[in-house]
């Protein structure tokens, strides 16, 4: 009697899915890890001089660092504030802390001048004073978000009170700037951080915000499954457990928190948090503990990369950092918009 073939083994499920993540993962990593070379690598000056070595490595691993955490902080602010609002529009200058932590930053850097020019403070570095602003300014902006959630907590009502917010920060930072147009050096200070730039943020920075990014992403990851959750929408999360008050208030916190690092080492740099989400979607998923690592891996290296490119563009002078990111951020987000229009339309 002629035996059957024995049945293919199956492997198990979703084996192939935890596979294809690591993968992934891995490349990411490596991306990350190719952009950090090339930052180093790339620049102006030549490596090759003994005399010159020691001295640009330390400045660009400093520009390394810092454009890794701005972006890291960034695009995870952007998948919190996606998943509590549930829409992938969504970025972190919607809640008005950005906006917040760019008018401290102003304020501080019109105090700087005033502490430099007459020696007052002593006890505090002048390079601590634009993010510390920043962090206070965020903070402010955070303590008024979170007096009015308080009064009537709705995700709209959240949503229409950042953007007033971002209104009103936005029109004072208009007015500090008008009066800060009488001194040269002060404008030029306060035009480089409206549009982004990282070439000044030095050690005492990076050890600064280096905390708040960590802390930031580490406790946001701690709410992923209640965000998994908001998926299927509030009633849904509620039946099944999830406090919708303490998640909206502590996603807002850790939103805040990453958005003043991230302002106080960069200025306003744009498109972060709204691109690098909807590029690692469709590759590690909507399941935020998978997309919240992936996240501060994709951001550190977009931001890396916009950095390398700020540096060998042609010209007499860097192009800010914010510029890089919107030419490069805006077009992709509208070719990531048509293209999931098209696939929706597809079924």
């Amino acid at each position: 009697m002629e035996q059957s073939a024995p049945a293919p083994r199956r492997l198990p499920r979703g084996a192939v899915g935890r596979n294809a993540l690591g993968l992934r993962f891995a490349l990411l990593a490596l991306a990350l890890c190719g952009a950090c070379a090339l930052s180093l690598a790339v620049g102006r000056g030549n490596l090759s001089d003994p005399n010159l070595r020691a001295t640009l490595l330390e400045l660009r691993s400093q520009r390394l660092l810092a454009s890794l955490l701005a972006g890291a902080a960034l695009a995870v602010a952007g998948v919190l504030v996606q998943g509590l609002f549930r829409n992938p529009l969504a970025s972190p200058s919607v809640l008005g802390t950005s906006a917040g932590a760019s008018l401290g930053g102003r304020l501080a850097l019109i105090g700087l001048q005033f502490v430099l020019s007459t020696g007052t403070v002593p006890w505090l570095s002048p390079e601590l004073l634009l993010p510390l602003g920043s962090v206070l300014g965020a903070l402010a902006a955070l303590g008024l978000l979170l007096l009015v959630t308080r009064v009537r907590d709705d995700l709209v009502v959240l949503l229409l009170t950042g953007f007033l917010m971002s209104s009103l920060f936005s029109s004072l930072e208009g007015f500090v700037t008008s009066l800060a147009l009488e001194r040269w050096e002060l404008s030029r200070a306060l035009l480089g951080f409206a549009l982004g730039d990282i070439s000044g943020a030095g050690p005492r920075q990076i050890a600064l915000a280096t905390p708040l990014v960590l802390i930031g992403s580490v406790l946001g990851w701690t709410w992923a499954r209640p965000l998994d959750l908001m998926l299927s929408g509030e009633d849904e999360a509620r039946s099944l457990g999830v406090e919708l008050d303490s998640l909206r208030r502590w996603i807002v916190i850790w939103t805040a928190v990453l958005t003043a690092a991230a302002v106080a080492l960069g200025g306003n740099v744009g498109f972060v948090g709204l691109v690098v989400p909807h590029m690692l979607r469709p590759l590690f998923g909507s399941l935020h503990r998978r997309l919240l690592p992936a996240a501060a891996l994709g951001g550190g290296t977009f931001v890396v990369l916009c950095d390398v490119l700020c540096r060998v563009a042609p010209g007499r002078t860097e192009i800010p950092l914010g510029v890089i990111t919107g030419l490069i951020g805006a077009p992709t987000f509208l070719w990531l918009l048509l293209q999931h229009r098209r696939e929706s339309y597809a079924f």
